[in-house]
């Protein structure tokens, strides 16, 4: 057996510059929303003035409020619908299946701007007003592929011998799947949940073409902000959400080491 050597200095280097790369901007993002400095990029002293200013404004606060309720609806159904089809085509043959297989890159390889495109076009054919129902309609038909992937590739080194055990014992398809399947795929079920959900949350294009009055979302709000000028109010808005994004990525790790822990547990009892 081969013995682990600790990384040499350059490896480090390495992956300081890489880290460097990915955080340093959101790094100076957030500095920069507590600069007492409306426009200039220098720092000149520190403020709270513009996260006050953004608690006060109920136009963000409205945006914030839809682009929540689109991506938690989105995510629900996108993630029953995406793990019942990554089930269907993990274990069963039919006519047709090398076409669904196909299919579902389709929305993942696409430019999103043709997305936008198709879905505006089809909610004219159907007559549907745009709004927040075309919103989350449009955000649940291109989230419905990375559920489905996600779940698949974890179904990929699923054990179905656990199952049939499960039915030896007396435990009917659906008692099986709520006790053994779903537990055992939960990690990948909430790997493809997340990924809709971030999908979600910061989509512009595709939530640009489906939009109506009313239905604004806070990628739309924070590009309107932009037209104007990046000022700080803008960097508090990105700091507050990049704050939120990591909450719910260390729940997420949190629920999936729970999950892996208690089937550990029941292995071993």
């Amino acid at each position: 057996m081969s013995e682990r050597h600790p990384p040499g200095l350059g490896l480090k280097l390495y992956a300081v510059l890489g880290f460097a790369y990915l955080y340093l901007p959101i790094l100076i993002l957030v500095v920069f929303s507590f600069n007492v400095s409306k426009f200039g990029v220098n720092w000149t002293g520190f403020t709270l003035q513009w996260y006050d200013e953004l608690f006060r404004d109920r136009f963000v606060w409205e945006a914030t409020r839809n682009t929540l309720l689109i991506a938690v609806t989105s995510t629900l159904v996108s993630t029953v619908i995406g793990t019942a089809a990554a089930l269907a085509l993990q274990r069963y043959s039919f006519r047709g299946k090398g076409f669904c297989e196909a299919t579902l890159y389709i929305p993942v390889i696409i430019p999103e701007v043709v997305m936008g495109i198709a879905m505006l076009a089809f909610f004219a054919q159907m007559g549907f007003q745009l709004g927040l129902g075309t919103i989350t309609i449009a955000h649940i038909a291109f989230s419905v592929p990375f559920v489905t992937l996600t779940v698949r590739a974890r179904l990929h080194g699923f054990d179905r011998r656990i199952e049939e055990a499960a039915m030896d014992l007396g435990a009917n398809e659906w008692v099986t799947f709520w006790r053994i399947t779903l537990p055992l795929i939960m990690p990948g079920v909430l790997a493809g949940a997340l990924l809709a959900f971030t999908l979600s949350l910061d989509d512009y294009i595709i939530t640009l073409f489906t939009a109506g009055p009313g239905s604004t979302t806070l990628p739309l709000r924070v590009f309107a902000m932009l037209r104007q000028a990046v000022t700080p109010k803008v960097n508090a808005l990105s700091t507050l959400w990049i704050l939120a994004v990591l909450i719910l990525l260390l729940l997420v790790q949190w629920l999936q080491r729970a999950q892996e822990t208690r089937m550990r547990n029941l292995a071993a009892g």
